[in-house]
């Protein structure tokens, strides 16, 4: 009886990486290397150079925090104005419920005022999205 071999060790690779290149740099050309290579966010600087050499795609993200900050405020404004048009609903609904109907006219004007100031500073948000639009899409 033939006895059954063990395989020991590491399962060997179905494509193996084994051919190597070596290139060099001066200071300005590897500093912009390893600039350009902490972007990608590659896990190894190998990988980089393939994905350079091979074209394939390379994700470069650049984080403004200023940037970042603007349109955070600028979701929670709108979130903000959202919930004053739910509110500016119910309003209107309990004016014509629980008032007589001079009251809830005179209440109406008073609120007709405030949606006039609210509209203004509505095209204000909106010439302020339109100038980062416009800023951001030349970037």
């Amino acid at each position: 009886m033939k006895k059954k071999q063990i395989k020991k060790g590491r399962k060997p690779k179905e494509k193996p990486l084994v051919y190597r290149h070596v290139f060099r740099l001066n200071a300005e050309e590897n500093a912009q290397f390893l600039a350009q290579y902490d972007i990608s966010e590659l896990l190894t600087k190998a990988e980089f150079i393939r994905a350079i050499l091979f074209e394939k795609e390379i994700k470069v993200l650049k984080v403004d925090k200023s940037t970042h900050d603007f349109y955070i405020k600028l979701t929670a404004f709108y979130s903000q104005f959202r919930a004053i048009g739910v509110n500016y609903n119910q309003v209107v609904k309990a004016l014509h419920t629980n008032f007589t109907k001079k009251r809830a006219q005179f209440l109406l004007l008073k609120l007709e005022k405030h949606t006039v100031a609210l509209i203004a500073i509505l095209e204000k948000i909106t010439d302020l999205i339109r100038k980062f639009e416009e800023q951001w899409l030349r970037k």
